[in-house]
């Protein structure tokens, strides 16, 4: 079993987590969606493209608490059952957060992948993926752990290979578009 695999079977049998540097227990859903108010406090407003993802990689990426304290988070969510309640096609999956101006316009979805590719979409405006790998080897539509971001108008199917991730979405105003191809 991989060595991420253990940890995070280890640490879904724990106590609920402490946020680094802080005393709040990062565990229910408003304090989630405070969380990612701060993420989109850094991207309110930026257009959807490589600059973004490169900003947020540098910013905000595997090795900033932020990234780790979304992690923790998401790990909890899943193991508490309010995040990727639903199942279909072998994939976890849930909105956590409808589109919200508290949160510059943005939803949330996680989503729980293990080695296949999701349905085919598109994004009318874009989306902002937050890759999160369970496994040490895990890439989702062939990036490790980090921030990827598609532009306006961009369609794929969404492919986790070599293992399992969480992937988190960031879509503006919620806007995802399911396609036959």
């Amino acid at each position: 079993m991989p060595a991420k695999k253990k940890q995070f079977i280890a640490y879904a049998a724990t106590e609920a987590p402490q946020c680094k540097g802080r005393d709040k227990v990062m565990n229910t859903p408003p304090a989630f969606h405070q969380l990612m108010g701060r993420v989109t406090a850094l991207i309110a407003g930026l257009p959807l493209d490589h600059a973004l993802q490169t900003y947020l990689n540098q910013e905000i990426g595997p090795d900033s608490d932020l990234y780790q304290d979304i992690f923790m988070a998401c790990r909890q969510g899943v193991a508490d059952g309010w995040m990727c309640s639903r199942t279909g096609g072998g994939i976890r999956y849930g909105r956590v957060i409808k589109p919200d101006a508290g949160l510059d316009g943005f939803s949330v979805d996680v989503v729980d992948m293990t080695n296949l590719a999701g349905p085919h979409h598109a994004h009318p405006q874009g989306e902002i993926d937050l890759i999160m790998p369970l496994d040490d080897t895990a890439q989702f539509d062939g990036h490790g752990a980090g921030w990827l971001v598609y532009g306006p108008g961009t369609a794929h199917r969404p492919t986790v290979s070599g293992g399992q991730a969480l992937v988190l979405y960031l879509l503006p105003d919620g806007a995802i578009a399911f396609t036959a191809a």
